[in-house]
């Protein structure tokens, strides 16, 4: 029986997901049917089966894996200039892999916390709750995995938390989370700090799109006292979409940022959805993946996002990322240079 090298097999299901494999069968099939392409990388014989990549998806520890994807994407950034520079938003979010559930387990999928750079859209850290954690311990190991110094990392309110504000501060960084009813008493602190009149002025913005108009309104109070480490202001952004009824929506902040930053900011988070999420999903399958023994679930999310990585980079910025995918499928030469972009 032949025997392959750990690197070698990892080589292999990268180019793979490029290319859209998803299932440990397609990365078989790929390696038996690109042999001409991948040996310009690797040498190998004779294609690893399915049953190979099954039980390295399956055996090896996520969180190993998750500390080499965030010292490769730190690396990846820096070396192609697009590391997240001072006041960069780093957005933490968690998403289910919505079809990597066991028989009976419908209800409750696995989950992937990532954490993403706004600017240069690049997923720069990610992990999968084990089966004692939830998403908030996920979130705080993604936060020690990386390097977040003059960072702005902003989180839904799950995540507004005292243990979250000592992460985010212990990494040299800034916050603004969200802050809804779970935290009833800050939330009456909050409303309370926005009834002074001596307010800062505040920041407006109209964005019309996609057949619709929405206006947005940020106000940014000095938090009397700090409500939790670093702690110094609140944020009271209102929003209005055409003629329906305005929302308004809350946030902690650890710098009296303007309005303009709050309002900038707060809106970039959301850029988590569709430049990592929707694309997870959409181009890379991550839904459709029904892997879900053992670590399977974790191993291949983190291989998606090496692979959404890669294609962020691997042409120009009109060319659809559809088309890269495409591109990668049916040219050797365009494949082993988005590869190349790891080095």
């Amino acid at each position: 029986m032949p025997s392959y090298r750990f690197g070698d097999l990892i080589v292999m299901m990268v180019p793979a997901s490029l290319c859209g494999a998803n299932t440990a069968t397609e990365f078989a099939l790929f390696a038996e049917t690109r042999r001409a392409a991948l040996c310009r990388l690797i040498d190998y014989d004779e294609a690893p089966s399915h049953d190979t990549f099954s039980r390295l998806l399956r055996l090896m520890d996520p969180q190993a894996f998750e500390r080499a994807f965030a010292a490769f994407a730190a690396g990846f950034a820096k070396a192609l200039g697009e590391a997240a520079g001072p006041d960069e938003v780093v957005a933490i979010d968690g998403k289910a892999l919505r079809r990597a559930y066991a028989r009976g387990h419908q209800a409750c999928p696995p989950m992937t916390v990532s954490a993403f750079a706004v600017q240069a859209r690049l997923c720069l850290g990610a992990a999968s709750p084990t089966a004692a954690e939830n998403e908030i311990e996920a979130a705080l190991r993604v936060i020690a995995l990386l390097d977040l110094t003059d960072k702005i990392v902003t989180a839904d309110a799950l995540h507004c938390h005292r243990r979250m504000a000592e992460a985010v501060i212990e990494r040299k960084a800034d916050y603004i989370l969200a802050l809804k009813g779970n935290r009833r008493n800050w939330r009456r602190e909050a409303e309370a700090a926005f009834k002074c009149p001596a307010m800062a002025p505040a920041a407006e913005q109209i964005e019309r799109s996609h057949g619709r108009e929405e206006w947005r309104r940020a106000e940014v109070a000095g938090a009397p006292q700090e409500l939790m480490l670093g702690h110094q202001a609140f944020i009271r952004v209102t929003s209005r979409r055409d003629a329906t009824k305005p929302q308004v929506r809350l946030f902690m902040a650890s710098r009296v940022f303007s309005p303009q930053q709050a309002l900038e900011m707060t809106r970039s988070h959301w850029q988590v959805e569709n430049g990592l999420h929707w694309m997870l999903d959409v181009h890379l399958g991550e839904d459709m993946n029904r892997a879900h023994k053992d670590h399977a679930p974790a191993n291949v999310a983190i291989l998606k996002r090496i692979a959404k990585n890669i294609l962020e980079i691997s042409d120009r910025p009109k060319v659809p990322i559809s088309h890269r995918i495409k591109k990668c499928a049916w040219n050797d030469d365009y494949l082993v240079a988005a590869l190349g972009r790891m080095r």
